[in-house]
This record gives structure tokens, C-alpha cells and sequence, in this order.
């Protein structure tokens, strides 16, 4: 858990390992997919992925070996593990579990990887960007999911 101390020292103390992990359960928990936990080696990689983009803040996957979901907030501002995730959570208003599409101009991508009944470990990172430009988190997720044609998770029964 020493490479979420990045964020917790650059953000606020709201960014433990167990803030993300937590959050992330309570989504899954709520379309009744099984917890994730959190993965040091995981966590690592979204640490080294995150002081890559310290320069610029951009939004860019890594095209690593883990799903990912991105967060950037703009300078001047503490942004927490709750901010990140409650951003890719919001995105469930957007996602149609019948023809697994989101909603024509919106995302909701970073939602279905939250909630990717195959991903079981987590890892987070992130930084103070360069310039000012704000702060950027990264979790990656391993397995990992969205895959096109599949869903993320399984109802007993259609809503």
C-alpha cells in the first residue's frame, strides 16, 4: 500500500488503499459482482504510469497489461479516491445493460471496468501534475475488462 502514499501526500488524507478499494466494492456490490482487492504490483504500475504523465496531466492509457480508468482534476483543488471513482460510478446513468451500449455522446467505459465481474485486484497511483496543471489518478485493474460484445456482469434477471 506504499504507492497510494502518493496520492495520499499530494491529495488528501480521503485516498487510502482501502478508500479506493472500498469504493469500488460498494459499486460492485451493488450489480452483485464479487470485491476486489487491492494488489501491491498493481499499484505500482499505476504509480510509475502516473509520474509518467506528471508532465502533462494527459488523459492517455498506458496500453499496459491492466484495464484502466483515468481521472484528471484541475489544479487548486484537493481531489480525493472519491472524487476518481464517484466520476467512473456516474457513468452507470449512461450504460444500457440490455444492448451493453452507453447512451449516444456519452462514456461509459470507465464504469463497466469498475464493475468487470472478471477484474479481482486493483492497484491506484497518481501525482501533483507539472505547472500547475492539476492532479492526475490512474487505477488499474487485473484482470482486465471491457472487452467489446461482453458485459461486465451478470443479472439473474434483467432490470
Amino acid at each position: 500500500m506504499a504507492t497510494i502514499a502518493a496520492i495520499v501526500s499530494i491529495v488528501s488524507s480521503q485516498n487510502t488503499a482501502q478508500d479506493f478499494v472500498d469504493l469500488h466494492n460498494e459499486a460492485r456490490a451493488a450489480v452483485g459482482v464479487g470485491p476486489v482487492t487491492w494488489d501491491p504490483v498493481v499499484a505500482q504500475y499505476a504509480q510509475n504510469y502516473a509520474e509518467i504523465r506528471a508532465n502533462d496531466c494527459g488523459l492517455v492509457l498506458s496500453n499496459g497489461p491492466y484495464g484502466e480508468n483515468l481521472f484528471w482534476g484541475s489544479g487548486g483543488r484537493v481531489w480525493t479516491a472519491s472524487d476518481a471513482v464517484g466520476l467512473w460510478v456516474s457513468q452507470k446513468v449512461d450504460y444500457n445493460y440490455t444492448t451493453d451500449t452507453c447512451a449516444i455522446g456519452k462514456s461509459c467505459l470507465s464504469y463497466k471496468q469498475v464493475v468487470w465481474r472478471d477484474s479481482t485486484r486493483i492497484g491506484c497511483g497518481g501525482v501533483v501534475c507539472a505547472a500547475n496543471l492539476g492532479v492526475f489518478i490512474i487505477c488499474s485493474y487485473d484482470p482486465p475488462g471491457n472487452f467489446i460484445g461482453e458485459r461486465p456482469f451478470a443479472f439473474a434477471s434483467l432490470p
